[in-house]
């Protein structure tokens, strides 16, 4: 049953961030300036995170935090910032689906980054080590044959998308926008496979989310608000306008700072690392529904050749994933059943020691 609900949650979260990104690509083409954009956001998060726990804990002690842990907790604080300011800029000269598309690199980046970690385990004479590893080249290859190559249009844009996709802070040619911007999402894509290790590095050792992801949110302000004020000149940006704007801040103060946060920290507790990231892929179909229905972002032809690509590597390394997990339920029920005493030789060995000691 929990396996469900995890997925079901996981999925849901897949749909509201990618959501949320298409909001955020709209209010950041009104000028809305990324950095402001990302301490706001985490800043009423907090509010939320701090309600959240004052509910949760009002009845029950949560574990004592150590100097160690907080110290792990702000590494996750700074992989969050890098993710999130390195994700809003991949909109803001891209699109919502290349985002999307570039996020699929997450769970082979995130395999590397286990076997690196010891969370995970690299046979290459195994079948599963072998699928995971060609996945792993594929999404690869797939994420940058999307980012180089945009090719024919497959679905035309709208001239109001054209007009809003111009940066406001680059003069670069359409293309070199496209090129910048899926670099910045492939930075981020490694920045949130980053994330998930520390992420489950954290929750095995102190298995409270709602603390970890209240003081990480806490930690993330902070520093973003740093980075802000060093990089954000103008003062009139930092002025919010009850529009689309505020809509963007809010929304991911809400579903993508805490909920999300809680939903992956948990995710990561229970199945680990990369089940956690399997579910990114899901978010470029999302986004190519969102993106030319609402925003009427085009659709291209590498777009397409680079998504089959990555959806091809991806699905390779859920097999492999399938696979070693059906190989150690088998090996969990071999042993359990060699402790048995229905086991014939677990049961001779039992009769003829009470023989023995009959005999004595």
């Amino acid at each position: 049953m929990w396996a469900y609900g995890v997925m079901a949650a996981m999925a849901a979260t897949e749909f509201t961030e990618v959501s949320i990104s298409s909001i955020s690509k709209a209010a950041m083409s009104r000028g809305m300036s990324i950095f402001v954009y990302t301490v706001y956001s985490n800043a009423l998060a907090i509010f939320i995170l701090l309600l959240k726990s004052l509910i949760f804990y009002r009845k029950r002690n949560c574990l004592p935090l150590t100097v160690s842990m907080t110290f792990r907790i702000f590494l996750l604080a700074i992989a969050s910032c890098c993710v999130q300011f390195s994700l809003n800029i991949g909109i803001r000269h891209s699109s919502p689906t290349l985002c999307a598309a570039m996020t699929d690199l997450v769970p082979a980046l995130t395999f590397m980054l286990a076997i690196i970690s010891r969370m995970e385990k690299l046979d290459l004479s195994a079948k599963s080590s072998q699928a995971k590893s060609v996945g792993t080249v594929l999404s690869i290859a797939g994420a940058w044959i999307l980012t180089l190559y945009k090719g024919p249009q497959i679905i035309h844009s709208s001239p109001q998308s054209q007009n809003a996709s111009a940066d406001v802070l680059l003069s670069l040619p359409s293309n070199w926008n496209w090129i910048v911007g899926g670099i910045f999402c492939a930075a981020g894509a490694l920045c949130l496979s980053v994330l998930y290790i520390i992420q489950t590095w954290i929750i095995k050792d102190y298995p409270e989310e709602l603390i970890v992801t209240l003081i990480a949110c806490i930690f993330a302000t902070a520093l973003s608000a740093v980075v802000s004020l060093v990089l954000e000149k103008d003062p009139n940006t930092w002025k919010l306008k009850p529009d689309i704007e505020l809509l963007a801040i809010v929304l991911l103060a809400i579903f993508g700072v805490s909920i999300r946060s809680l939903v992956h920290t948990w995710a990561c507790r229970l199945k680990g690392p990369l089940y956690t990231s399997m579910f990114k892929p899901l978010g470029m179909v999302i986004a190519v529904i969102l993106g030319v229905s609402f925003l009427g972002d085009g659709l291209y032809t590498g777009s397409v050749i680079g998504g089959i690509i990555i959806a091809c590597g991806f699905y390779a390394v859920i097999w492999g994933k399938t696979k070693e997990e059906q190989m150690f339920q088998v090996e969990q029920n071999s042993k359990i059943d060699s402790a048995s005493p229905n086991c014939p030789l677990l049961q001779s060995k039992i009769l003829v020691l009470e023989s023995g000691a009959n005999s004595a």
